[in-house]
């Protein structure tokens, strides 16, 4: 049996190295996503008629999408006029959070875009900056590129994955 003296202090040299860990999945906007395929609107699935189409729209109920990210599709192979896209977005902009045109993960796209954006990444200037690697939450590829044209011209150093394993990207 081995027996620790005091003379032994168990240290967290992570937590004393001065190292950021930014969690880049603390940024995935909060709140409900909700698709509409524009097929619904349209005669058969082929035809938009204009005065079916805008009745159609008439009857949602904005409720249904207040606080919500929209992203509107449309999944069967019919050209849409540009108009459409006003009238539905018209509609819901004032109830929604964010309305986009595309698929689940444009919306992801979009929104994690807006995030890095407008995130205030000043704390992290001349530091050491670790990216985690792993999250429970899907991040759109794009996102860490935005964030390393972020961070890059500001960090002292710039890592991704975890403390006890990570790879170098930037040093400045």
């Amino acid at each position: 049996m081995i027996k620790m003296s005091e003379e032994f202090e168990i240290r967290n040299k992570v937590a004393e190295s001065g190292l950021i860990n930014f969690d880049l999945s603390t940024l995935v906007p909060k709140g409900e996503r909700k698709g509409i395929d524009l097929k619904d609107f349209l005669f058969q699935e082929m035809i938009l008629k204009e005065k079916d189409f805008r009745e159609k729209v008439e009857a949602i109920n904005a409720d249904d999408y207040k606080n919500t990210y929209i992203y509107i599709y449309n999944s069967v192979d019919t050209i849409i006029p540009l108009w459409a896209y006003f009238v539905l977005t018209a509609k819901l902009t004032d109830v929604a959070k964010k309305i986009v045109f595309g698929n689940r993960e444009d919306l992801e796209v979009i929104l994690m875009h807006n995030a890095i954006q407008t995130y205030d990444f000043s704390d992290m200037t001349g530091k050491r900056v670790l990216v985690k690697g792993c999250s429970d939450k899907e991040i759109p590829e794009n996102a860490y590129i935005e964030l390393v044209e972020q961070l890059k011209p500001i960090v002292k150093s710039l890592m991704f994955g975890e403390a006890c394993s990570n790879v170098p990207i930037v040093k400045n």
